[in-house]
């Protein structure tokens, strides 16, 4: 069998980073990436990083912190002067106040610096545009406009793809996804509130609540509450 060409992958601890996860094992050798930024559940995502790792088997693994984004602030993750909101209303047209300012381009860039060092061939990141909160940094323009910038920023000879699996997928499809590859999405965190048991009222809560009831599973995790969906 031929060797499978490394990736570098984004993973958050969320459910969509590992079923990304999941779908980047299909196919390549795995070096997974972590960045904890100050947000309010990051000891919580970092043990969800750590248990889905050891569960791949990944030997490569590498945990970034980056502060600036805690430091700049502006979001209710990141600054707990800011409430996390609570059952905010489906499809508005206000990017919500947990969108931290540019993020994902911290993390690409972080990956892109360490897939150049290791010789990976792909960054695997779990953006998702269809069925999310309306972050600027998920659409898949932003994706195409960042792998020109990979491009035009590396050596000549660097060739460094950005995959984004799931990016057109509802979250149910995501859950679906998962359960057919046996991603382990009882290690995974999504609330951002809290670090025991997930707040349940939250948007991310919220919209992974929805996601496994259309998908036709129990969600493995435990809330406080579940709301209305």
């Amino acid at each position: 069998m031929a060797e499978k060409s490394k990736a570098v992958v984004l993973l958050s601890g969320g459910m969509d980073s590992c079923v990304v996860t999941a779908i980047a094992n299909e196919t390549h050798t795995l070096a997974l990436l972590h960045a904890s930024y100050g947000q309010r559940t990051e000891e919580r995502e970092r043990r969800a990083f750590d248990a889905i790792a050891d569960f791949y088997g990944a030997d490569e693994r590498l945990v970034v912190r980056l502060d600036a984004l805690r430091q700049i602030g502006g979001s209710a993750l990141t600054d707990r002067r800011i409430a996390v909101p609570e059952n905010l209303p489906e499809n508005s047209a206000t990017i919500p106040i947990t969108y931290v300012p540019f993020r994902n381009a911290h993390f690409l860039s972080t990956a892109v610096s360490w897939a150049e060092v290791i010789g990976a061939e792909a960054i695997f990141i779990g953006a998702v545009s269809e069925d999310s909160s309306g972050y600027p940094d998920c659409r898949p323009e932003y994706y195409r406009v960042f792998s020109e910038l990979i491009r035009m920023g590396t050596r000549p000879e660097t060739r460094i793809e950005i995959v984004t699996p799931v990016i057109h997928m509802r979250k149910s499809e995501i859950v679906r996804k998962g359960v057919e590859l046996g991603a382990p999405l009882d290690l995974t965190w999504s609330c951002y509130r809290f670090d025991e048991e997930a707040c349940g009222a939250c948007d991310s809560c919220r919209l992974r609540l929805r996601a496994f009831s259309q998908a036709g599973h129990a969600d493995p995790i435990a809330y406080r509450t579940q709301v209305a969906r």
